[in-house]
């Protein structure tokens, strides 16, 4: 038998992309009348093409606001917090290229694709 964080688990990865299970944790969810708002933090995992390197933490970047699939009549927003992180031995700081965000939008790639095909064209202003 599932435990309750199990089920939980379970239903939000059918409803959120795939690809932010594989580099975000969810650190909140937020109900409101209009809107559905999860809070989203980059895992502390390095980026391709570092694993050789000394990364230290160096904090997010401002959040990102992505919009996604409705769900029950509510606009979805991913607020999304990318990780930064310094090269030990150069000073550098680096950060994941992330590109599950359709280009030129503010739209998950799925949904601008959804939004395409219904309409033609995605919609000139987000709500």
């Amino acid at each position: 038998m599932l435990s309750d964080n199990e089920h939980f688990n379970s239903l939000i990865r059918l409803l959120l992309p795939t690809a932010i299970f594989d580099y975000f944790e969810i650190k909140d969810v937020e109900v409101g009348e209009k809107e559905i708002s999860v809070y989203l933090n980059e895992l502390d995992v390095k980026p391709k093409g570092f694993e050789d390197e000394k990364l230290i933490p160096n904090g997010f970047h401002s959040a990102a606001i992505i919009q996604d699939f409705p769900l029950r009549d509510k606009a979805m927003y991913l607020h999304v917090k990318r990780r930064r992180w310094l090269i030990e031995s150069s000073g550098k700081t680096i950060s994941r290229n992330w590109n599950t965000v359709a280009k030129g939008t503010r739209y998950t790639k799925d949904f601008a694709t959804f939004l395409k095909g219904i309409l033609g064209q995605l919609p000139n202003k987000q709500q």
